[in-house]
């Protein structure tokens, strides 16, 4: 499974329900990558998308823990378990996870790539993922040259999660 997410140099992922920043190519990326494709998101992830509704053009699950919350042309699931079983029918290379911070947060051990748009930039934020710089499991394994957008600078990264060889003696 994989997870996209845009970052700032503190990994913080938005303030006040909404994207720190809006990058054209970063958006192209995203939409390139997902489209055709499914995406897992939280309900408040989804809540701060254009009129509140799922993107086109892609298989949108939503996690939320209110049993009665319903999306058009989504499916909605309750828990970890449940996405779990729902996701049986898809091939994990086609799974996107995509925010908020809680649902990276509970997907990311599942997760074993990771692609980042780092901003060279600290925002103002309340919402992070967490640092894969300082999770052993994870490395990073590909990463552009700058990006520039106006006065802002970012970078295309890929992380992947290390295989552990278990030596047995």
């Amino acid at each position: 499974m994989n997870l996209i997410a845009a970052v700032d140099r503190n990994w913080a992922i938005g303030y006040n329900n909404s994207l720190l920043v809006h990058i054209p190519r970063d958006q192209k990326t995203f939409r390139e990558m997902t489209e055709g494709k499914v995406i897992v998101i939280g309900r408040k992830t989804l809540e701060s998308f254009p009129q509140k509704q799922p993107l086109a053009n892609r298989c949108n699950i939503i996690l939320s823990k209110d049993k009665n919350y319903t999306v058009k042309d989504a499916m909605v699931v309750h828990s970890i378990k449940e996405l779990m079983k729902v996701l049986e029918q898809f091939d994990t290379r086609d799974v996107y996870v995509a925010g908020g911070a809680s649902v990276y947060e509970q997907l990311l051990p599942y997760c074993d790539t990771a692609y980042i748009t780092k901003i060279d930039y600290a925002y103002q934020a309340d919402a992070f993922l967490p640092n894969l710089d300082n999770l052993p499991e994870w490395e990073l394994t590909q990463d552009s040259e700058e990006q520039t957008y106006f006065d802002l600078a970012y970078y295309f990264m890929k992380y992947s999660k290390r295989t552990i060889d278990f030596c047995l003696s």
